[in-house]
């Protein structure tokens, strides 16, 4: 926070911006207010020249080695679930999934594209016993099992990978914006799709939001969201399984099984 005021000046109003890093301020000064987070990737510059976050002012380094950047405060609010099934939504992540600029950045950045059978390897190596023994877990590690030839995908697109609908954030001014990138990957489509799908979406209106993405929804791409979200809810609950996360653990292992059920 120091270095923070020494960098700004002292007539900066600098306070923490929460979030689970520490690592995220908010800078006020006579009606001005900027977002700063400290060593952000160089993929926030390419997002924000894409316009899928708020604007990039500056970037500066620290005596320390430190990166900050500072983003244009955008007065706003995170969309509603009913919300997700909007066509901005749809087109916002079709722009992000056929961005070129953001593709190009992530391999500069050494991102190779992430795999399913490396998915499957962290799940099968990464979780905890007790978690393995829930029941299940072991029916969903047996459906990656069974189904991973049959997820092969060419495409591959930047992935947000945590399209929670409290990642979007909507503006005062009707502006649209995805945010918290830290967990972007290169992959295949249906793991965006997928967890937003079934998250937010009714099935019988999925043929629909996915004409405003670009897509048709065949039994191919069907699977593959169902794989991806699959693999995504088990590795959450791990998570919070080893945070002791007990509630939010128990809430995933209930759509675990609704996921397992729907056909």
């Amino acid at each position: 926070m120091n270095q923070l005021e020494h960098l700004l000046g002292q007539e900066w109003d600098i306070s923490p911006a929460g979030g689970a890093t520490g690592e995220a301020f908010i800078a006020e000064k006579e009606g001005q207010k900027l977002f700063l987070k400290r060593n952000s990737s160089p993929f926030l510059a390419v997002l924000s020249a894409e316009g899928i976050v708020p604007k990039l002012m500056w970037t500066k380094r620290l005596e320390n080695g430190d990166v900050i950047t500072a983003q244009h405060w955008m007065e706003g609010r995170e969309l509603s679930q009913q919300e997700m099934n909007n066509i901005r939504v749809a087109k916002l992540l079709q722009k992000i999934h056929q961005s070129d600029p953001l593709l190009s950045m992530l391999k500069r950045l050494g991102k190779s594209p992430l795999r399913p059978e490396s998915i499957l390897t962290d799940i099968e190596t990464g979780l905890s016993s007790d978690v393995t023994d829930i029941p299940i877990i072991k029916q969903a590690i047996h459906f990656l099992q069974n189904n991973l030839l049959l997820i092969e995908c060419d495409e591959k697109v930047v992935c947000h990978c945590d399209v929670n609908h409290n990642n979007w954030l909507m503006t005062e001014t009707d502006g649209l914006f995805l945010i918290d990138w830290d967990g972007a990957v290169i992959g295949d489509p249906a793991i965006d799709l997928g967890i937003l799908l079934y998250s937010y979406v009714p099935r019988e209106e999925w043929n629909q939001w996915l004409a405003r993405y670009g897509k048709k929804l065949d039994a191919g791409l069907e699977m593959r969201m169902k794989w991806h979200t699959v693999s995504q809810l088990v590795l959450s609950i791990q998570w919070h399984h080893r945070r002791k996360r007990y509630e939010e653990r128990n809430e995933l292992l209930q759509k675990l099984e609704a996921l397992l059920m729907f056909s």
